[in-house]
């Protein structure tokens, strides 16, 4: 490839660096591939949002089993009356907080995995969240996650968007770190836009980068050809998110919470027909060691109100049956309470799947209140097997090449991909 030809393409990237103030004009090529795009809408394929709950969920006093001796015997200051309990089964139900997720599980789009976890389990936040993040329970330099993987081995997103966004204030989580592709963060759309100087630099950059989409695409030139599609992909999601910002005036229908405005923002990109099939995002307190009682119930809160809004709003546009919604937090907390009033670091927990689950209300037996692990509940599916059912079941991914072999999915959607 002519030297030119790479110093050119080299100049046209470095005036488009991705910053959180500015307007773009983008070219023409890209506001006809940006409404083409955008008309395909719910044929981008199925969606993938990840929620993680930071800190350690206590699992027991989530998912509660409250017909159950073991938690009665362990649960004296943070049992949780059974009539207030919304009910799965006649042993086990949702804590008090969670009647929005309750509502969901009533019409079929709940699912809620017992007993997670995975062999010889660490109490570190730092260790168990690098477990979880990376699908990998080796020591060492762990470089990718288990979607950054996953994006790796995928085909290029619809309309040449991002494979996957990050929401949030957070850095980039180690779950999302690939190899070959930069996921961006942001916090609110006006973040994700291209800063292009005054009108004049705007008229010459995009005319630069008009030429940039026409030159030859080289065969020889890997990183040249790398530079080519991140710099087209660039400019036209920013244009998109930025009409979308312009466009989304109206008053909200979410809860007033974090985590309901951080899902309204992924639910506009999604409404909006972005190729984008991976969203991840998070919540933040679960580290309960005391008056674990009203903290814990302002989470659930929390949680329960902005997903049940997250999935109405969806499917008052048509989309929520292409969207699945996956919670999970680093580890549980142990069956007894403490002299706090509050958790401490445990084990196995569960996780909550909302979306077209076939498998609804409870998968899988609750850990055994007589079989403890130096006082924490035993796992008995692993967090893998969790993953590998949405990779393959859900996204239509291999999974072995991400979590490992061996890992069966759970039989949990009613319609499986490929």
């Amino acid at each position: 490839m002519p030297s030119n030809r790479r110093e050119f393409l080299k100049r046209s990237l470095a005036a488009s660096t991705l910053v959180s103030m500015g307007a773009a004009t983008v070219p023409t090529f890209l506001s006809r591939s940006a409404r083409a795009a955008a008309a395909t809408g719910k044929e981008n394929g199925r969606i993938l949002v990840v929620v993680q709950l930071f800190g350690g969920n206590d699992g027991l006093n989530t998912v509660v089993p409250f017909g159950l001796d073991g938690y009665v015997r362990a649960r004296k200051a943070l049992r949780l009356p059974a009539g207030q309990i919304h009910k799965i089964t006649g042993e086990i139900g949702l804590h008090p907080a969670m009647s929005q997720m309750a509502k969901l599980l009533e019409d079929n789009h709940l699912a809620v995995i017992q007993g997670v976890g995975y062999p010889n389990p660490d109490r570190s936040h730092f260790r168990s969240m690098e477990i979880w993040e990376t699908a990998r329970l080796e020591q060492g330099a762990l470089e990718t996650g288990w979607l950054g993987r996953a994006i790796d081995l995928a085909p290029a997103a619809p309309g040449g968007d991002t494979p996957a966004f990050h929401v949030g204030t957070r850095s980039l989580p180690l779950a999302l770190r690939s190899k070959k592709t930069e996921v961006p963060s942001l916090d609110r759309l006006d973040q994700y836009r291209l800063q292009l100087g005054d009108a004049a630099d705007r008229r010459a950059r995009g005319d630069a980068i008009d030429q940039v989409a026409r030159l030859d695409r080289p065969s020889d030139d890997a990183l040249l050809g790398f530079m080519r599609r991140s710099t087209l992909a660039a400019y036209e999601s920013s244009q998109r998110l930025e009409q979308l910002a312009k466009a989304s005036d109206s008053p909200s229908k979410y809860p007033n919470f974090n985590l309901a405005r951080r899902l309204e923002l992924i639910a506009q990109i999604i409404k909006a027909g972005f190729g984008t099939r991976i969203y991840y995002t998070s919540l933040d307190g679960f580290d309960t060691h005391a008056n674990q009682l009203g903290t814990h119930a302002v989470l659930l809160t929390e949680l329960s109100d902005s997903i049940a809004a997250f999935h109405a709003d969806l499917a008052a546009a048509g989309q929520a049956d292409r969207v699945a919604v996956l919670t999970f937090s680093e580890f549980g907390r142990r069956v007894a309470e403490n002299a706090s009033m509050g958790t401490d670091h445990g084990a196995a927990a569960p996780l909550f799947v909302v979306g077209p689950v076939a498998a609804k209300g409870l998968v899988g037996a609750h850990p055994d209140f007589d079989d403890l692990d130096d006082g924490d509940l035993k796992h008995h599916t692993d967090f893998r097997r969790v993953y590998a059912t949405m990779l393959e079941s859900w996204l239509g991914c291999l999974a072995a090449p991400v979590v490992g072999p061996g890992f069966t999915p759970l039989d949990l959607f009613a319609i499986k991909t490929g």
